[in-house]
């Protein structure tokens, strides 16, 4: 069986060309997708560091057949710049505008700056056309009068086509010349937007390439499963070629998308669990009033975030803040203190939106104060963490103001506490004034994190963009499924190949090997700064 399956193979990659139309129909988006040339288009020009702010550097990033003719006008100079090395010259002002008709003076140069300039001459640069970068200072009279300069050297009539980079220009031009797939280049962006070391970490996946080579062998593997069905397609009607073993053949293909399709589904769910991460972990404080629950998210972000008061009550109000515990983005909560009886309406309504937070947070810590038995574990507080919203919330309990008590009375605090929930939930106890137990509590926290988010220092997160996602669970899996479904139809051949087809052509949207329209081009490259 397993011989004839690849003989089955081998015939199929010389006689797909020729034989099936149903394959042979979708070859060109298969294999032989060209991305249009960048030779014919406008030069780009962009600032390619933060803009409106003064700092020592910044740089301005041309790329495009005319880099070289930019680089005689502002240097002055009739020489090519040497192949990727560092160089110091003068940028002056184009001969083709005059100093008179700028300042009113005879003279014909104008020195902008003394810059370092670096030329990579196509392909090998970031967008594989010719690109020139250049450092110059970083104060905004220099960068606007170097990039008007660089404007002021557009002339169609001359064939001299230059234009300001739209947002995603220099990145789209990487992909129409083969440098990078869409996956690589999401990854770069996901990489410049991370804030935290799980989100740097989690953008390499799609970076460094691992995902690109993840979906092409997904797409090899349903074309080589493809073309065992279009054999018997193509066999069926050849004299001189039989298969007796049809169902034996669409079974051993059904073997093979099953391990497929199981695949890309833990795939997907690592990527939702992943996201957490670039949306930030929600961590939610939870207690009685005045139980120091402030004081412990000052601690944490070592921050003045929330107002500390002994006055019963003080945070009326959910307060958030994103902060950077151990290398995670994490959403802190502050809310207001959970009691029976309140009289004010503000704070009844703070009380409200404290319930509703804790129950729509990632990870909840609920505060007690040992000192205080009234406030200690209140029926308010133990029936909303009864509720079913908490039955599978991730709790840490956190007895704070352990330097107001002694060992004997933190045990007794604890022996309470567990006479409630049992060893459902682990507790530590912290002091916000003293710091002890503040930094196991955030041990605790990024055990917790990597928990929620699949990640660790062995098994890094996976993120790919919402559009990655969508394709995947509305074209990849739905092709896959339906292809399951022929069976229904007493193993449809020929609708089982195009169900097949359907994953594909997924994949190949995802990567760009497939692109049919420029809207999709248009709606990735639009998330992009300028400049990049």
């Amino acid at each position: 069986m397993d011989m004839l399956f690849m003989n089955n193979t081998f015939f199929l990659q010389s006689r797909l060309i020729s034989r099936s139309l149903l394959v042979r129909r979708s070859l060109k988006r298969y294999f032989g997708f060209a991305r249009p040339s960048t030779s014919q288009l406008p030069t780009i020009y962009a600032l390619s560091t933060p803009p409106n702010q003064t700092s020592a550097i910044a740089i301005i990033r041309i790329s495009g057949t005319h880099s070289k003719y930019i680089y005689n006008q502002l240097v002055d100079s009739n020489t090519d710049p040497p192949i990727r090395k560092a160089i110091l010259r003068n940028i002056y002002l184009p001969s083709s505008i005059t100093a008179k008709q700028l300042h009113g003076q005879k003279e014909n140069k104008v020195l902008l700056d003394s810059s370092l300039l670096l030329y990579f001459q196509a392909p090998y640069s970031f967008t594989g056309e010719d690109v020139l970068e250049l450092h110059v200072h970083g104060g905004k009279a220099v960068i606007n009068g170097i990039l008007k300069a660089i404007g002021s050297l557009h002339d169609r009539s001359s064939g001299k086509d230059i234009r300001f980079a739209l947002p995603g220009d220099f990145s789209r031009r990487a992909f129409q010349n083969g440098k990078f797939d869409l996956t690589e280049l999401e990854g770069i962006k996901d990489l410049i937007d991370s804030e935290t070391e799980s989100q740097r970490r989690s953008a390499l996946s799609s970076f460094n390439g691992d995902n690109k080579i993840l979906f092409e062998n997904w797409r090899k593997s349903i074309v080589e499963n493809m073309a065992q069905l279009t054999a018997i397609i193509d066999f069926a009607d050849d004299n001189s070629q039989e298969i007796d073993n049809t169902d034996d053949i669409f079974h051993k293909v059904e073997n093979n998308i099953i391990c497929l399709r199981d695949e890309i589904v833990t795939f997907i769910q690592k990527v939702e669990k992943s996201t957490i991460l670039q949306n930030g972990i929600k961590l939610v404080l939870l207690g009685a009033p005045n139980v120091g629950k402030s004081s412990l998210v000052n601690s944490l972000t070592n921050d003045d975030i929330s107002i500390v008061s002994d006055i019963p009550g003080t945070t009326r109000d959910s307060i958030n803040a994103m902060i950077n515990i151990n290398g995670y983005k994490v959403i802190i909560c502050d809310t207001a203190g959970i009691r029976g009886k309140s009289s004010d309406k503000i704070e009844i309504l703070g009380i409200e939106r404290a319930k509703k937070k804790s129950v729509q947070s990632d990870l909840c810590l609920f505060i007690v104060d040992p000192t205080n038995s009234l406030k200690f574990l209140t029926e308010d507080i133990l029936a909303h963490l009864s509720s079913e919203a908490f039955r599978n919330k991730r709790i840490i309990i956190v007895v704070n103001k352990s330097d107001l008590v002694s060992s004997d009375e933190m045990a007794k605090a604890v022996n309470k506490i567990r006479t409630k929930f049992g060893a459902k939930y682990p507790i530590l106890s912290v002091s916000c004034k003293t710091k002890k137990g503040i930094e196991s509590l955030t041990n605790a926290l990024t055990s917790n994190f990597e928990s929620l988010s699949q990640s660790s220092a062995d098994s890094s997160p996976v993120i790919v963009s919402k559009r990655v996602t969508e394709i995947l669970k509305n074209d990849v899996l739905y092709g896959l499924e339906e292809f399951f479904n022929s069976k229904d139809f007493d193993n449809d051949i020929v609708l089982a190949t195009e169900n097949l087809k359907y994953a594909s052509d997924g994949i190949a949207k995802i990567t760009g090997q497939a692109i049919g329209v420029e809207e999709i081009l248009d709606s990735v490259f639009s998330k992009f700064c300028i400049g990049k």
